[in-house]
C-alpha cells in the first residue's frame, strides 16, 4: 500500500489556471495594506502603553526619592533632638545651681566650690549635646527666641530692646527648648 503521491510545489503551481496565479498576488497587495495599517496601530498603542508606564515608573521611582529624604530627614532630626525631653529636666536645674550661687554669696568656700565645679559640669555636658543658653540682655526683642513679661520705660536701653532677662532661655541646635523670660523697653 502506497499513500497519494506528493508532487513537488513547482508541479502543483503548474496545474492552477493563469488567472488564479494573479488572484493571490492581489490580495497579497490589498491585505499588505491591511495588515501594516494594523501594525502602525498596534505598533501606535504599544508605544503610548510604554510611555504611560514609563512615566508611572519615574513617578515611582521620585516617590521612593522622596520617601528615602524624608527617612534621612527623620533620622537626623531624631539624632539631633534626642535628648529634648532630657534636657528640659536638666535645665531647671542648672537655673537652681545658679540661684544657689547668687543667693549665699557669702556661704561657705568649699560649698560654694563644689556649686560652681557642679555648675561647670553640668553646663559643659549640655553644651557637648548643642544646647545653648540664650541670655539677650541689652539685645532687640526676638518674639520667636523670648517671652516678654512686661514693658517697661528705661532709660538709656532703646524701644523693642530686653532691659532685664527674668530668666535665662535655652536652644537645642537650631530649635528654642525653652524662651527667655524678658522685660522689653516701650517705644
Amino acid at each position: 500500500m502506497q499513500g497519494p503521491e506528493v508532487k513537488p510545489a513547482a508541479e502543483q503551481g503548474a496545474e492552477q489556471p493563469a488567472g488564479a496565479a494573479n488572484e493571490p498576488s492581489a490580495l497579497g497587495n490589498a491585505s499588505t495594506t491591511d495588515v501594516q495599517g494594523e501594525l502602525q496601530a498596534a505598533l501606535d498603542e504599544a508605544r503610548a502603553k510604554a510611555s504611560e508606564h514609563y512615566d508611572l515608573y519615574l513617578r515611582a521611582r521620585a516617590d521612593i526619592e522622596n520617601t528615602r529624604r524624608r527617612a534621612q530627614d527623620d533620622i537626623s532630626k531624631a539624632h539631633k533632638f534626642a535628648i529634648e525631653s532630657f534636657a528640659e529636666d536638666l535645665v531647671p536645674v542648672m537655673d537652681s545651681l545658679e540661684k544657689a550661687l547668687d543667693a549665699c554669696p557669702t556661704a561657705n568656700e568649699s560649698l560654694r566650690e563644689g556649686i560652681e565645679i557642679t555648675l561647670r559640669q553640668l553646663r559643659s555636658a549640655l553644651e557637648k549635646n548643642r544646647l545653648t543658653e540664650i541670655n539677650p540682655q541689652g539685645e532687640r526683642f526676638d518674639p520667636h527666641r523670648h517671652q516678654a513679661i512686661s514693658l517697661v520705660t528705661a532709660e538709656g536701653v532703646p524701644p523693642n530692646h530686653v532691659v532685664a532677662v527674668l530668666q535665662k532661655g535655652w536652644m537645642i541646635a537650631d530649635r528654642v527648648l525653652r524662651p527667655a523670660l524678658v522685660t522689653v523697653a516701650q517705644a
